[in-house]
């Protein structure tokens, strides 16, 4: 625990725009900024306990900066920034599957967007403990490099179907069919 005391001290010593935020209200309050981040935390984590809306407050967090990260590693030169946000970006695509096929069920679990909003910031969380990376690489990847030769096949021949019905709806359509401009 002492670990994490210290990271989340590191952190409120950045300048970014949440210690901004926190610096201004310490200024106006009196109280550190530890303490009104541990408040800002335990709020958050009540209302996603107890309010409504949680699931789209927990969906905002996992989107809302990861986004406006992955638009600044994008403009970047660097390429470094770009994996780590597409490797996330891969990660939400597939707890967002799972979530699909089992929502219904998990939904009515006490603790279960704050669960989900946990993983979320995991999985965005700095390097070394980036979930996302540790995810992919223990997970997507071998699953991936197991089976994409497969999967090329697959979306290949389905890509090839689906411009053969495009082709062949586009032969039986007469021109008379067409939409034609309405004479005024």
């Amino acid at each position: 625990m002492d670990g994490l005391s210290q990271r989340v001290e590191r952190f409120l010593e950045q300048r970014n725009l949440v210690t901004d935020v926190l610096g201004a209200l310490e200024a106006k309050t009196g109280l550190e900024k530890r303490y009104l981040a541990a408040g800002a935390v335990t709020l958050l984590s009540l209302y996603l306990l107890f309010g409504y809306g949680a699931s789209l407050l927990c969906n905002l967090i996992g989107f809302v900066y990861p986004a406006y990260a992955s638009i600044k590693a994008i403009e970047s030169p660097s390429k470094d920034d770009d994996t780590v946000w597409l490797t996330y970006w891969v990660v939400y695509a597939l707890f967002g599957l799972a979530e699909f096929f089992s929502d219904l069920l998990l939904s009515w679990f006490p603790f279960y967007y704050v669960g989900k909003c946990a993983f979320l910031l995991f999985c965005m969380a700095p390097r070394p403990w980036n979930g996302a990376l540790m995810l992919y690489q223990r997970v997507v990847r071998p699953l991936f490099l197991r089976h994409h030769g497969a999967v090329d096949r697959i979306m290949n021949n389905l890509s090839g179907r689906a411009l053969d019905a495009a082709a062949g709806i586009t032969r039986n359509v007469k021109p008379s069919q067409t939409l034609q401009p309405k004479d005024k």
